[in-house]
């Protein structure tokens, strides 16, 4: 059987399918992938990009890291792909139970998915780290182009993005919530990610069945370990489901 045809035939067999997405689902978006050849991680800063997006940085320089968050990671203007759609449609017709991701860009929940695990939280949020009020992105990214670094209304304090920077941990709740429903799943579809980044990689471990797909377009290390492997563009392997 073709691998597309096995993959139509498992999602028609199963109730509770999760999808388990990184930054390759959003690549087809137009929103890089940091750790693409034409990515971040490729690309010659003052600081490397692990420096500049964390949490002693941004309390250190938010000037620098405002103004590198600005132009490098906020794509207001992205729209949802076929692999956003998709994955939406299945949620609605009963068959997808959640999506976890570890992206921060909110596609998902823009195409129409409700039960989404943000593991690295959302720049869609954001809130003062002083009196906690919340801002959104379009008044955050106002007050980065104004001032440089977007303070409180109400406070003057900082106000800081709703993502995982490095050297924070991940959400609890979010966590527990994500095993719960891959401890639960009859399949597993894991897109768009080279499972390197832990402890979000990890959770994978907590699916048991023997539906494990994973559709990338280059090869991972967890390729051996699946029960079908599809190397390529995630939104046209999953267009058909939309």
């Amino acid at each position: 059987m073709e691998d597309r045809e096995q993959l139509a035939q498992w999602i028609e067999e199963s109730n509770y399918i999760v999808f388990f997405g990184g930054a390759g689902v959003s690549t087809e978006s137009g929103i890089p992938d940091f750790r693409s050849v034409d990515g971040l991680y490729n690309q010659q800063y003052k600081y490397p990009p692990e420096t500049m997006l964390s949490h002693s940085f941004f309390m250190r320089e938010p000037e620098e890291f405002f103004r590198f968050y600005e132009n490098k990671v906020l794509a207001p203007d992205a729209e949802p792909n076929n692999a956003h759609k998709a994955l939406a449609s299945l949620e609605a017709k009963g068959k997808l139970k959640a999506v976890i991701t570890q992206n921060i860009d909110g596609l998902h929940q823009k195409a129409g998915s409700k039960e989404v695990l943000e593991l690295h939280g959302s720049v869609l949020r954001n809130y003062c780290m002083g009196c906690g009020e919340s801002y959104d992105l379009d008044s955050v990214i106002d007050k980065i182009r104004a001032e440089k670094v977007p303070y409180c209304e109400k406070c003057g304090k900082i106000i800081k993005p709703d993502v995982v920077l490095y050297e924070e941990g991940l959400d609890n709740s979010i966590m527990s919530r994500s095993l719960q429903h891959l401890q639960n799943a009859d399949m597993l579809i894991i897109g768009g990610t080279s499972l390197v980044v832990y402890p979000a990689a990890g959770l994978i471990d907590y699916y048991k069945v023997n539906k494990l797909v994973l559709i990338n377009r280059d090869k991972t290390a967890r390729d051996s370990v699946a029960d079908l492997v599809i190397h390529d563009s995630i939104g046209e392997v999953l267009a058909p489901f939309i």
